[in-house]
């Protein structure tokens, strides 16, 4: 006898959370058992430079500097791994969110972290509260908006503007945050949202490119999107689509 089509669809979506908590699963288990390497190496690497520091040559201390680096930032790539682990398990509690007051918690928040940079922020005063939950929507928002003020920083006079349009139609409200920083490669549009792809080098800007991934999983959790679009040297716009409130 052939399954319905309920049944069928009923399997498939077991499955499917199967897989998803079976990778979830993988990805915690490797970053934690990862780190007790990584605290060996960082910790014999110092024992080295203490020991044995001052008969090891320049080029020799250079090598062991570049180890302890390395093995650093490894871990902050899997506190990335992680992070975006939780978020594919995290409980998703659905409330209304005031855009207004996480957007200038988020700028307050990066005021401190940024004390010398100048920027120039216009934020409208007619911020809609959305249906979202609020950890998810402050995530989202922190990231993009983290992202505007690290690309704005080689611009004369950094500008961000965020701006919002509700859709009553749809049930929408759609967020845009707006900057006249670096930009980006539009050919390179295609790697914007997946974790650790970068569009600049380290060089250029600091991070490990999670930021956008991040903001992506959480708002596919609360069953909203985000996209973008840049050029080089003129900007980039993220917009993030919520349900209205």
């Amino acid at each position: 006898m052939s399954q319905t089509p309920e049944l069928r669809i009923a399997e498939l979506e077991a499955e499917l959370a199967a897989q998803r908590s079976e990778m979830q699963d993988f990805t915690y288990t490797v970053s934690h058992d990862l780190r007790a390497s990584l605290r060996h190496i960082i910790s014999y690497a110092h024992l080295v430079q203490e020991d044995a520091g001052p008969q090891l040559s320049d080029e020799v201390q250079g090598f062991l500097n570049t180890i302890t680096d390395s093995a650093k930032h490894m871990g902050v790539l899997m506190d990335g791994l992680m992070e975006l682990s939780r978020l594919g398990t995290v409980a998703v509690n659905f409330g209304v969110v005031s855009l207004h007051d996480v957007v200038h918690a988020a700028r307050a928040a990066l005021s401190e972290r940024h004390p010398g940079r100048v920027v120039h922020w216009q934020i409208a005063a007619n911020l809609p509260a959305v249906r979202g939950d609020a950890a998810l929507v402050a995530l989202s928002v922190r990231h993009v908006l983290d992202n505007a003020v690290k690309f704005t920083a080689h611009a004369g006079a950094a500008v961000i503007v965020v701006t919002a349009q509700v859709d009553a139609a749809h049930g929408l409200a759609r967020v845009t945050i707006a900057d006249n920083g670096a930009g980006y490669n539009p050919a390179m549009q295609d790697k914007l949202f997946h974790q650790f792809q970068r569009l600049h080098t380290v060089k250029q800007f600091p991070g490990i490119g999670m930021g956008l991934a991040l903001t992506r999983k959480a708002m596919q959790r609360m069953g909203g999107s985000v996209s973008a679009h840049g050029q080089v040297d003129q900007g980039c716009t993220v917009q993030l689509v919520f349900g209205v409130a």
